[in-house]
């Protein structure tokens, strides 16, 4: 009844796994957008500090697989910013920062450039 070719149902696997990530970035965002709100001692900033660096742990590890068949320098730019963004999440965990802004930023030109 129904026929795809093997490309057709790896273009929607593709894109549905790219959706995945972009509703999976904008929920790291939505939640430190109200850590912000809230402050870093605030529950809401552990949560989201927690939530960005399982994201975050999850992508690099995808990023360094041999699998992943993104091009070799921008999964390699795309750990970078991961690392940036975990170590700089530590800061805000430990009190040294409050840059929410700074991982909310960030994570949205990484969403939005997610096509």
């Amino acid at each position: 009844m129904y026929q795809f070719s093997y490309a057709e149902v790896q273009s929607d696997s593709v894109a549905d796994a790219k959706d995945r990530e972009r509703q999976i970035l904008t929920r790291s965002i939505d939640l430190l957008v109200v850590a912000k709100d809230k402050g870093v001692p605030s529950v809401e900033a552990a949560q989201a500090i927690h939530f960005l660096n399982r994201v975050w742990s999850t992508f690099i590890e995808d990023l360094g697989s041999e699998e992943n068949e993104l091009p070799q320098e921008l999964r390699a730019n795309l750990i970078s910013i991961g690392l940036w963004l975990l170590r700089e999440a530590e800061e805000v965990h430990q009190g040294r920062s409050d840059n929410f802004e700074g991982l909310i930023e960030v994570s949205q030109i990484i969403r939005d450039g997610i096509q």
